[in-house]
């Protein structure tokens, strides 16, 4: 379970149905690419695309990204084929299959299906496992009701909002997805249903990732809604094409400075609540009051920004001479 922890601030959706959109992935630096099996295929089209999608999963030349792939949801005929032919493909040509994005989960038992199929499928091939994380997305009233025992299930590692789907479910009066609905000019619309995802992952220790924002060209759009569910909490979002994967890796990350303060905090703090420091539990840092609570607020921005890979640029807290006197950040190394 430890590609649990990888950052996915872009998670890029890829047609399991093209080719060259598929070799051009290979090499985009989205945090994760799932090839798609569901919305993006056509019905007709589901069988060849399913070859293809087990084919390029097992192939080299991927850089380093969470792989996996969007199965069709259990109330078709085409689930377990999915999950069999590209299990079985990736397995035998030695590669990985790091996650399965399962969609329309209505139910927990959606996801223990899923997991016993899978279980069968890494004990037949040597897999380890439990190894082959599960991404439910949530798409619907009844799956929001459930999402508590859904975030709870056997190998799940995010949720994942399905904007398009949601807003149809809930009548919601609008054709463009992410934005507000017309009319609807007190707050967000989606405010309650973005909090009830990212509440249940936080209580069940997983990821909580937004879903796509439909006009891939319009990268300012993608930002003010990408920097909304950013700025709750959420771990990333979903990317349609490439323009949006530079925008939602540096929105989903720490801002620079953000993230040298919270490395700094830590550091004060650790030494200020040390013996060698005073073994204090609320201290200054600078004109700021640090205690338990300021510890665990930078813990969440300084893990965000080691997962993204960032560099610290900022000034090192220095232990005072004297143990327990309080002091200012200083720059050293």
């Amino acid at each position: 379970m430890h590609n649990a922890y990888r950052p996915r601030r872009t998670c890029l959706s890829v047609p399991g149905s093209s080719a060259k959109m598929i070799d051009k992935a290979k090499g985009l630096p989205a945090d994760e690419v799932f090839l798609d099996l569901e919305d993006a295929v056509a019905a007709d089209a589901k069988a060849d695309a399913r070859r293809q999608v087990a084919a390029a999963l097992a192939e080299p030349g991927w850089s380093g990204q969470l792989r996996g792939v969007r199965v069709n949801d259990w109330t078709t005929p085409w689930t377990h084929a999915d999950v069999i032919e590209v299990v079985t493909a990736v397995a035998e040509a030695g590669a990985t299959l790091d996650l399965i994005v399962l969609p329309k989960v209505i139910d927990v038992s959606h996801v223990h299906a899923l997991d016993l199929l899978l279980t069968q499928l890494e004990t037949l091939h040597g897999l380890d496992i439990g190894g082959i994380g599960i991404e439910p997305q949530i798409e619907n009233a009844q799956g929001l009701t459930n999402i508590d025992a859904i975030a709870a299930g056997p190998r799940v590692q995010a949720l994942v909002l399905g904007p398009a789907d949601m807003m149809a479910s809930l009548n919601m009066r609008t054709l463009v997805v992410g934005e507000q609905p017309e009319g609807y000019d007190v707050g967000d619309a989606y405010h309650h249903v973005l909090m009830r995802i990212l509440i249940a992952a936080r209580t069940h220790g997983v990821a909580a990732i937004d879903g796509p924002f439909l006009k891939v060209r319009d990268v300012d759009a993608f930002r003010r809604v990408a920097g909304r569910s950013a700025a709750l909490g959420y771990d990333g979002k979903w990317v349609l094409h490439p323009d949006q994967i530079a925008a939602g890796n540096e929105i989903f990350s720490p801002r620079q400075a953000d993230y040298d303060h919270a490395e700094l905090i830590l550091e004060a703090y650790e030494w200020h609540t040390s013996r060698a420091g005073g073994a204090r539990g609320a201290v200054m840092l600078g004109e700021e009051m640090l205690d338990e609570a300021s510890r665990k607020m930078a813990l969440v921005v300084a893990a965000k920004g080691r997962a993204a890979g960032m560099t610290r640029t900022g000034a090192r807290f220095e232990p005072p001479a004297q143990a327990g006197s309080a002091t200012a950040p200083t720059a050293g190394s």
